[in-house]
């Protein structure tokens, strides 16, 4: 944890710190969803729904309750963690392309409630505007601040991924995506441990909203739209999925291209699709497991005894 403070520290050297409190909020909602499909293997359509019940549930809490950031924060987590508990025992029980298209269509449900079913609560197009009162030294509207903010959040959601996949209750979701069937044979409920897992990964993705409502002060229906899911794919393809550290690369990797391509480049979708398609294609166990694969066979290459001479 200390090395990737370290390394996003190192980054505001070559990069605007505001850029740096997006990614950290990013890299959030990418560990979310790395646990969902890289340790546990269910690739959704659907999650960044979450992600918008979050943001919408923190801006109304400081539109309409008190501009406190940590009320807000509570609200968006509190929000995100009961709708998907109540929608966890209908996605859980389905699996493939049923559990990806599902997620989709509820996605697709909650962008359309947030750009007209729920029009009078969120704005609709014209998006929702909110206010943060400082508490101490804790300004969001000080860029310094809201990125140092940010990045420990980053890490306190780092440090608690590593802990939990780590633990008894990580090497049973692994277990749960290499064969179910072995694991309901050794006698463990999966179907409780899909829906926990499903829970903790949309409740980590519905705090990535909190922050992002916070560091913006402005949320619209495209930030939680259908089409937002690819960025998040995209992210975890790049850093290797079932792989906390992946995702921390991915989120940085994507959001700089994005970033540089669209400043630079008229027509960057282009660019960004092809460099997309090298990543994937190239580096299929993603930029960290190549790297891991280029350690393992250079420690082999040293560990080798030298041939002797006849």
């Amino acid at each position: 944890m200390a090395l990737i403070a370290v390394a996003f520290l190192l980054l505001t050297v070559v990069m605007p710190m505001h850029w740096l409190t997006d990614f950290a909020v990013f890299c959030i909602l990418v560990l979310s969803f790395d646990l969902l499909y890289g340790y546990m293997g269910r690739l959704s359509f659907g999650h960044v729904l979450y992600y918008g019940v979050g943001m919408y549930a923190a801006s109304l809490a400081l539109v309409h309750l008190a501009p406190n950031p940590f009320l807000a924060i509570g609200a968006g987590i509190f929000a995100s963690a009961v709708l998907s508990s109540a929608l966890g025992f209908i996605v859980v029980r389905t699996e493939g392309a049923t559990f990806a298209l599902v997620n989709l269509a509820l996605n697709q449900i909650g962008f359309w409630l947030a750009m007209s079913g729920l029009q009078a609560y969120t704005r609709g197009e014209d998006g929702l505007s909110s206010s943060v009162r400082a508490i101490g030294f804790l300004d969001f509207y000080k860029v310094p601040v809201a990125f140092g903010f940010m990045l420990v959040c980053l890490l306190l959601v780092f440090g608690l991924l590593r802990m939990l996949t780590r633990s008894p209750f990580g090497i049973l979701i692994r277990s749960i995506k290499e064969n179910e069937e072995r694991v309901k044979f050794l006698g463990y409920d999966t179907l409780r441990y899909k829906w926990l897992t499903f829970v903790i990964a949309a409740t980590l993705a519905g705090f990535a909203g909190t922050l992002h409502a916070l560091v913006k002060g402005f949320v619209a229906p495209g930030d939680m739209g259908p089409l937002e899911n690819a960025r998040v794919i995209f992210a975890v393809l790049i850093g290797g999925a079932g792989n906390l550290y992946g995702a921390l690369v991915g989120g940085v990797v994507f959001e700089t291209m994005i970033n540089l391509l669209a400043t630079n480049i008229p027509r960057w979708e282009m660019f960004l699709g092809i460099m997309l398609l090298v990543l994937v294609f190239w580096f299929r166990r993603g930029i960290t497991g190549y790297i891991a694969d280029l350690a393992r066979k250079f420690s082999r290459s040293r560990g080798k005894p030298a041939e002797r001479l006849p």
